[in-house]
């Protein structure tokens, strides 16, 4: 009894050929279902590639050739110094800005200080500290002031005092109310 190690020749191309109609299906659907992404995708990373070639190639020639990527004494110390140069001015700038507002809350705390004496002084005379904290200014500008024109003595509210124009109330034509809620009533 002797037995072949392999399978009798009519069955292997059978297989064969099955493997390659399993292969061709699947590739088939697989291009049908996803071949414009797949293409595109392709597009996309050749065109990425094409962008990135350079740097690439500039990447790959420092890791060679370490010295040539190495920059010059000269050139770093320039940078250096150029580099502190600037944050001295920037420092200069800003310490310049702080002086002028420290300056600014002196003058506004001597401002205050003098408005709280004259208040007090006002005050002991017994007269009103409002008014008199006004004459200085009013007797800077000798001409009669037009905020004076544009204030109405007897303001009159433009409607009563209960309108709410939320309520819906207050007559005009102009009332509006919702719709019914509910299913429609169409029969």
């Amino acid at each position: 009894m002797e037995r072949d190690p392999e399978p009798p020749l009519s069955t292997r191309p059978a297989l064969e050929s099955e493997g390659l109609r399993f292969l061709h299906v699947t590739v088939g659907s697989l291009l049908a279902a996803y071949g414009w992404h797949i293409v595109f995708s392709c597009v996309l990373l050749y065109l990425v590639l094409l962008k990135l070639s350079p740097h690439l190639r500039t990447l790959r020639r420092r890791r060679l050739d370490p010295a040539a990527a190495a920059p010059e004494p000269d050139a770093v110390v320039k940078r250096q110094e150029a580099l502190a140069a600037a944050r001295l001015k920037m420092q200069e700038e800003l310490n310049a800005q702080v002086e002028r507002h420290k300056e600014k809350l002196r003058q506004l705390q001597e401002e205050k200080r003098r408005q709280k004496i004259e208040m007090w002084d006002s005050m002991q005379e017994g007269r009103s500290y409002k008014g008199n904290a006004k004459k200085p200014q009013e007797e800077n500008s000798p001409e009669p002031s037009t905020s004076s024109f544009m204030k109405r003595k007897g303001k009159k509210p433009l409607r009563g005092g209960g309108y709410n124009p939320l309520s819906g109330e207050g007559g005009g034509a102009c009332s509006w109310r919702p719709g019914r809620r509910g299913p429609s009533s169409g029969g």
